[in-house]
């Protein structure tokens, strides 16, 4: 029976390994997600008619900066571990399969990205590359564009003051502002940071103006805007049935002096209208919030929707991490909304994962400890108890309640005119002398029930004490020894289950970890 029952929890395990290690990345590009243009009517392949975008928001390479951790602690070296994992995972595993023309990142690569010094930040660069595959990317047909965010750069208060954090960023990221056609749609990226700082600032004011330039191209027909920071809603404003935490409102800190950006959560109400009536989007990307939200604008143009992208990671406030697939029209369309079409898609619940991990292994333990030494006893009690269950139902079922009224009551015999004999029913009198005769009897009864059992307690303790002189102290030392034994034998049983159990698993385990670790 042991046997059996540590294959039987082997087999479970290698199963629930199987799935939380790799088959639940698979499952986003089987079976719940597809590209937004591959559902036509008509069932015809329109690959060749859109370029394929993967949207990809919030990585936020946790570092010495993210936890009250010390540097290079073996607690903060396993958290960046397992995080970096499942983001690789999630790309090479859920993303990659779909095979995109573009991958587009919506800001904050690194969590601590504008405090990092040079050396801290080119090996969060190295484990970026390493993540997200982006040296095997850049010799492939696929592009790849940044934006930049407040983790990468800071804000406006933090960039007019560190300016070569700027450079450090622009050096291996590329403009933070710029404009990249795909298909027949034009996609317009700012540097959402600077866009509300101090008007005089170098850096606020090269945003504007290249926002401005923009705005005088009036051959592109359909735009998209890109920006790490959403655009300003009022409070509490619903972001829609994809939104798994509460909405965050606007939040929005100055420097007394000179009135640069220190925090926000949004961009200003102003600069959103005038981004709005300049850039006239079809559609709006942001990311920064971590989760997905879905947000209608209007403009003096008409409705403009905002599609805020959730965090890839799962150690970043959201326990549905998520990704976008896009489709951009190669074909000029007369309405500019067309040429764009979306499909949000989530990604493994990796807390649940390791949730049901710690339950599965509370589970193997109780029932490794309890099941094989009490399998005769917990098989009676289950089949008493469904015996007990049936009988009550049964008797629940048929019962029928009767009441003997014989006992109560005598019959008459009397005789009619007619010479007919008639029974009459009547109460039965019990005497009250009766009734005491029988009083007197129990009473009598248990006095000599009494005097029985003390006579006989004497004679039992008696016994008993003789007994004990002798025999009952080695007794209780052989029932000690036994049952000392018993839980000895039955621990080392369950430790020889658990190390077979593991011995099966914890390879398969490594071997799905490094699997997916090591470079392709």
């Amino acid at each position: 029976m042991m046997w059996n029952l540590t294959v039987l929890l082997s087999i479970v395990w290698a199963l629930t390994l199987l799935y939380g290690e790799w088959f639940a990345y698979l499952v986003p590009s089987h079976f719940t997600c597809s590209w937004p243009h591959a559902s036509s009517l008509d069932g015809a392949d329109n690959s060749s008619n859109h370029v394929k975008i993967a949207v990809i928001a919030d990585p936020q390479l946790m570092d010495r900066t993210s936890l009250r951790l010390a540097p290079r602690s073996l607690v903060l070296e396993i958290v960046q571990f397992y995080t970096d994992l499942y983001m690789r995972r999630a790309f090479l595993s859920s993303v990659l399969p779909f095979n995109p023309d573009v991958v587009l990142f919506l800001g904050d690569h690194f969590d601590g990205g504008n405090i990092l010094s040079d050396e801290e930040w080119e090996e969060s660069l190295g484990r970026l590359r390493h993540i997200f595959n982006l040296n095997m990317l850049k010799h492939s047909n696929i592009k790849v564009y940044y934006l930049s965010g407040n983790h990468d750069t800071g804000y406006s208060a933090f960039i007019s003051r560190n300016p070569e954090i700027i450079k450090r960023y622009e050096r291996e990221f590329g403009a933070r502002n710029f404009k990249v056609t795909l298909g027949k749609v034009d996609f317009i990226a700012i540097d959402a940071q600077t866009l509300d700082g101090h008007p005089h600032s170098k850096f606020t004011s090269a945003t504007w103006n290249f926002i401005k330039n923009v705005s005088e191209d009036t051959d592109s027909s359909s735009r998209v805007l890109l920006t790490h920071i959403p655009l300003y809603r009022p409070d509490w404003t619903p972001c829609g049935p994809h939104r798994s935490s509460s909405v965050i409102n606007q939040r929005i800190y100055r420097v007394a002096r000179e009135q640069e950006i220190v925090y926000q959560n949004y961009i200003t109400e102003n600069s959103t209208n005038v981004l709005l009536d300049l850039i006239r989007p079809a559609l709006v990307l942001s990311g920064h919030d971590h989760d997905q939200c879905t947000v209608t604008h209007m403009s003096k143009h008409g409705p403009v929707t905002e599609l805020t992208v959730g965090t890839v990671s799962w150690q970043q406030g959201n326990l549905y991490p998520s990704f976008m697939l896009l489709s951009a029209s190669n074909s000029t369309l007369s309405d500019a909304e067309d040429a764009v079409s979306t499909h949000l898609c989530f990604l493994p619940m990796q807390t649940h994962i390791y949730i049901w991990y710690l339950s599965l292994f509370v589970m193997t333990l109780v029932i490794i400890l309890l099941w094989p030494a009490n399998e005769v006893l917990i098989s009676r009690k289950l089949g008493g108890l469904m015996g007990s269950i049936k009988s009550l139902y049964n008797s629940f079922r048929n019962s029928v309640k009767e009441k003997n009224e014989d006992e109560n009551c005598e019959y008459e015999e009397i005789w009619d005119a007619e010479g007919s004999m008639h029974l009459i029913k009547k109460s039965k009198k019990v005497s009250s002398i009766v009734s005491n005769e029988r009083n007197s009897v129990e009473r009598g009864n248990a006095v000599m029930r009494s005097n029985v059992r003390k006579h006989m307690g004497q004679d039992v303790e008696d016994v008993s004490i003789n007994v004990g002189s002798d025999g009952v102290g080695k007794l209780a030392a052989r029932t000690n020894k036994s049952r000392t034994k018993m839980i000895i034998w039955r621990l080392l049983r369950a430790l020889r289950a658990l190390i077979i159990i593991a011995a099966v698993n914890v390879p398969l385990y490594v071997l799905l970890v490094f699997k997916d670790w090591i470079d392709k």
